[in-house]
């Protein structure tokens, strides 16, 4: 018989003599038999007291696996019939487990807030730095590319014109008439308590052509044309076309931000124009259909009460947002680092930011028209 025949599933019996009981391990105490090693040392543990003694002289092959049950079983003092090589293994093997595990370090409450605030403050300090320099990368590869029409990307300049701009114009209009339905429903609903019904087209004019037009058609870009970016090229960058545009000797840049960049800084005053439209047109539709204010009406009053500068105050703030959404979306995208669980974590962020950053930007901005008066 080969000796691979010969070997057999590890098994340990109670004997009884005159010193008592002890156990008699016989076969195979190895990895390969671990489950039924373990259900035969529980079995064992509930008959015998411990440190019951073990005779080892008659095993076949053993490991670490098979070493650590015995061991749990009657402890390496109760183990006989071993030469020193497997006295050698056990030795090894009881060091290892009798040694005392490091207690874990048990944070309080406070101290984990403030390290995850420490933390969290750190990457947004990164973050920001990170994106200040891609935007001066941006500028200075715009400028290197302005004066030389050589390198202007027509054809990609009007794809993503297309995607960024036309094909977002029916959710950017639908979601600013809604909008604008609710805004003149609540401030006819407040104004008709003070009788100063008619004042719904100013709130309805003022609202739309200094904040909600720009404002709404920027969170939608930011969550529809951003985060598209992001995927874009953080697709690219996991199956590693961006390393292959580099090694063409071509400027990833110029290739992929810049045309991107410039389709939205285009489409971005379109569409923020469409928006303001749209949401004028759905507070009109409430005016007439609850305030008996006609079209007419609401568009006379507006004509005379809401001055050109509000609408120069809403179209200033789109170029920025565009800008600001665009680097963002492109950056993200970069940092992708080549997993599909990679590309929907920047891609999530990338929105989250561009959010964010639209609104901090929209308030800064209020409160410097208000302190110039415009």
């Amino acid at each position: 018989m080969t000796p691979a025949a010969m070997t057999s599933a590890g098994n340990a019996t109670i004997e009884h003599d005159a010193t008592g009981d002890r156990v008699v391990a016989r076969g195979d105490w190895t990895l390969a038999y671990a489950p039924v090693l373990v259900e035969l040392v529980s079995a064992l543990r509930r008959k015998l007291p411990n440190g019951a003694p073990i005779d080892a002289g008659n095993l076949g092959r053993v490991d670490t696996a098979g070493a650590r049950l015995l061991l749990d079983l009657g402890g390496a003092s109760a183990i006989s019939g071993l030469d020193d090589d497997r006295r050698a293994l056990f030795d090894a093997v009881a060091k290892v487990q009798i040694a005392p595990a490091a207690a874990p370090r048990r944070d309080t409450g406070l101290v984990a807030l403030l390290a995850r605030t420490g933390a969290a403050t750190e990457q947004i300090a990164h973050d920001t730095w990170q994106l200040l320099g891609f935007i001066g990368l941006i500028l200075a590869t715009l400028a290197r590319c302005v004066f030389d029409p050589r390198r202007w990307r027509v054809t990609s300049l009007a794809f993503h014109l297309e995607q960024t701009g036309l094909d977002a114009v029916p959710i950017v209009m639908l979601l600013n008439f809604m909008v604008g339905a609710v805004v003149a429903f609540v401030g006819a609903t407040v104004l008709k308590d003070f009788g100063a019904s008619i004042f719904t087209v100013e709130l309805i004019g003022y609202s739309f052509l200094r904040e909600f037009g720009v404002l709404l058609t920027a969170i939608l870009i930011a969550g529809r044309s951003g985060s598209a970016f992001t995927a874009q090229i953080g697709s690219m960058k996991s199956r590693e076309e961006i390393d292959a545009i580099r090694t063409l000797g071509l400027d990833p840049v110029e290739v992929l931000v810049l045309p991107r960049l410039l389709a939205l800084l285009i489409a971005m005053p379109l569409l923020t124009f469409l928006a303001m439209l749209a949401g004028i047109v759905g507070g009109a539709a409430v005016c007439a259909l609850t305030l008996d204010i006609s079209p007419t009406m609401f568009v006379s009053r507006l004509h005379d009460l809401a001055a050109t500068r509000h609408f120069w105050v809403g179209m200033s703030k789109a170029p920025i947002f565009a800008f600001l959404i665009a680097a963002i979306g492109c950056l993200e995208g970069f940092k992708v680092s080549g997993s599909a669980e990679s590309v929907g974590t920047h891609t999530t962020s990338s929105v989250v930011q561009s959010i964010f950053v639209a609104i901090l930007v929209d308030a800064l901005a209020a409160i410097f028209y208000m302190e110039i008066n415009v």
